[in-house]
């Protein structure tokens, strides 16, 4: 790769992502970038070569990275990118806030955002994969969402220009996603934060927290998240069909699909992500051969396959 710009940030050569991805796994990308602010990110990108490909990356709660490592320039948002305000009912977040601190912060101010509370990730994150549960989805209270476009200019966009779907949004090629304002309904601070606590509580119940995965690994083939209300239907649920596909408990080298939830992928202790995603794969084909239904992914997989 040509020669970088120098930024204020940090810039690191050959950087191994293992360490950053709730995985755990993962070879080195090329370089890693975090950014001092966004004024270094602008003009870290402006001045990027042409030809140079970028990654934007949040915490790493829903990725693989591949063993052979990632040729691409990762920016990684950090404190000057996780800031967190409210001002009635609108609460803006830098992208590198965290959804449980975000759903917090508006709780105490009296600001709807608890479904935010359970979903591990960061903002940006939640923006481009349009998280979401109990039946409420980012783009039901996202107003704003604002980036840094390749050519290091910064751009409001709006719902519509993010065109929303299950699990899925557009974002401009090469754009870093740096802050968004939602708008939430107002509510009783103390009901929110026990409406939180019974949330955490249940999906500690039902979910493997305490293991090393990347939250959910499959889309719901249904198109929409888990309501959590009684009449919800489990039929077109992955976690079902996985079962129904007898692939529960399923392991390959170390990774494994959770005894507890089984559409939960985790690493052991010593997968590769050549596990975890041949471990997924095989699951996929599984449940294509016992009902037709084509599993697909909603972790992130990036990256070079070793090679010998």
């Amino acid at each position: 790769m040509t020669a970088l710009p120098t930024p204020r940030g940090k810039l690191t050569e050959c950087r191994n992502l293992n360490d950053l991805t709730w995985l755990r796994v993962g070879g080195p990308a090329d370089f890693l970038f975090q950014p001092a602010d966004i004024e270094d990110l602008q003009d870290f990108l402006r001045h990027l070569p042409a030809g140079a490909p970028i990654f934007p990356m949040g915490v790493g709660s829903n990725l693989i990275v591949r063993d052979g490592g990632l040729r691409a320039v990762v920016i990684r948002l950090g404190r000057g990118f996780n800031a967190i305000s409210v001002e009635g009912n609108i609460v803006t977040a830098g992208a590198a806030a965290l959804d449980a601190h975000v759903a917090r912060k508006a709780a105490d101010e009296g600001v709807d955002l608890t479904f935010l509370r359970t979903i591990p990730g960061s903002i940006g994150g939640a923006v481009r994969m349009n998280a979401g549960c109990y039946g409420s989805y980012t783009a039901d209270v996202l107003r704003k969402a604002t980036i840094v476009t390749r050519q290091g200019e910064v751009v409001d966009l709006s719902p519509e220009d993010l065109n929303f779907r299950y699990r899925q949004s557009d974002l401009p090629e090469g754009a870093v996603l740096v802050s968004a304002t939602f708008e939430g309904p107002s509510g009783d601070p103390e009901e929110l934060h026990a409406r939180m606590s019974a949330q955490l509580q249940k999906r500690d119940e039902t979910q493997p927290t305490k293991d090393r995965s990347a939250g959910s690994t499959f889309r719901n083939p249904a198109g929409f998240s888990s309501t959590g209300r009684a009449d919800d239907v489990h039929d077109l649920k992955a976690w079902k069909v996985i079962d129904d596909a007898g692939m529960r408990g399923a392991t390959l080298g170390g990774a494994q699909m959770s005894e507890k939830h089984s559409n939960f992928l985790i690493n052991t202790g010593d997968a590769s992500a050549a596990d975890l995603e041949g471990l997924g794969e095989e699951v996929r084909k599984k449940v294509y051969e016992t009902s037709g239904i084509t599993l697909e992914w909603e972790i992130m997989r990036i990256g070079d396959p070793l090679t010998e």
